[in-house]
């Protein structure tokens, strides 16, 4: 990876911002994410830090940024591409006050995925987990700790993590039909298939991927309704990775506790 600003790579946009393009593009390898900038990295593991696994746009360096910075966070990020044996990237079963419908890890044997370890300090943590609801009882995500070998993370240097954190949907994440887990195919490509398999969510949110977004964003209501249809049309299957989510307690390190609810 050689320097550059998130613009010149290409890696600055959002998905918040441009919820189509969710989840956002990650970087070609491994990098440390310092403000707008991607620089190299002088080591892989972080132990002062908190490993956590990104399957949607937390391994974006536009999405992370722009968290970050809503807190006035200006801490570097390691981000670390590893070789992932275990999870595989599946649909949460929520609609997203961002406009999209996001991802979320699904217990899968046989996958292997190529996939981004975020290295987060206490403050930075506190963020994220407070982004995904982690904090909130009626929160979508919750922050699970994946142990090997279930989920085995092999880092560049062959290096293999005792275990990971990830966030997990609390709704559930969306079948393909057979009652297995789908995986993500993209924004757009997903929601054109959830609109046409459904004429109920095209009662709520229109007929087009834009007018899914477009009306998503405007109106939270409107996503908690888009959420509990997939529970009433028996779309919903569980991730299998339910009983590693750990209870997260008000005022507890990591919790992010102290900051204000998320737009979920």
């Amino acid at each position: 990876m050689r320097d550059g600003t998130l613009e010149s790579l290409g890696l600055a946009e959002a998905p918040r911002d441009h919820p189509l393009r969710y989840p956002g593009a990650w970087p070609p390898d491994s990098a440390l994410l310092d403000g707008d900038r991607l620089l190299p990295l002088d080591r892989l593991v972080h132990e002062d830090r908190v490993p956590v696994l990104a399957v949607g746009s937390n391994a974006s360096p536009g999405q992370l940024r722009h968290k970050m910075a809503e807190f006035g966070i200006t801490s570097p990020i390691p981000m670390v591409r590893a070789r992932v044996s275990g999870v595989d990237i599946g649909v949460s079963a929520h609609v997203s006050r961002m406009g999209y419908v996001s991802a979320s890890p699904f217990h899968a044997p046989d996958a292997v995925r190529e996939l981004f370890v975020i290295w987060l300090d206490t403050e930075q943590l506190a963020v994220v987990d407070a982004s995904e609801g982690v904090p909130l009882p009626n929160g979508n995500y919750g922050r699970a700790l994946l142990p090997a070998p279930e989920v085995r993370v092999e880092l560049p240097d062959g290096v293999t993590l005792p275990a990971v954190h990830a966030y997990v949907n609390r709704h559930g994440v969306l079948h393909d039909g057979t009652g297995a887990p789908r995986t993500h195919p993209g924004q757009r490509e997903l929601l054109t298939e959830l609109l046409v398999g459904s004429a109920r969510l095209r009662e709520l949110f229109g007929v087009t991927p834009e007018e899914f977004v477009a009306r998503a964003r405007a109106d939270h209501r409107l996503c908690e309704a888009g959420t509990r249809l997939f529970a009433d049309e028996k779309r919903v299957a569980a991730s299998g990775l339910e009983r590693y989510v750990t209870v997260q307690q008000a005022g507890s390190p990591g919790t992010g506790s102290s900051l204000p609810p998320p737009l979920m």
